[in-house]
């Protein structure tokens, strides 16, 4: 992939996209590969029937805030 093709397709993935390709999804989180993926697995986050991730989703992951997982699992310990 040149540099030119990899801006060309952070600008598409910081429109107003709800729904992003792995490719794009990897830009747009400025992950690698395995590191996204780990992210993902550690919150949840999957791709859906046509394997584009939400965006909203990985704008819940890139925050900082807690996974859900985890929320829900503090909340059963209570």
């Amino acid at each position: 992939m040149q540099k030119e093709e990899k801006t060309m397709m952070k600008a598409i993935a910081l429109c107003f996209k709800p729904y992003l390709k792995p490719e794009e999804a990897y830009i747009y989180t400025n992950l690698e590969r395995t590191r996204f993926q780990k992210k993902c697995e550690e919150f949840g986050i999957h791709k859906n029937a046509a394997g584009y991730f939400k965006r909203d989703d990985l704008d819940d992951m890139m925050s900082g805030k807690p996974s859900r997982i985890l929320e829900a699992a503090n909340k059963i310990r209570l």
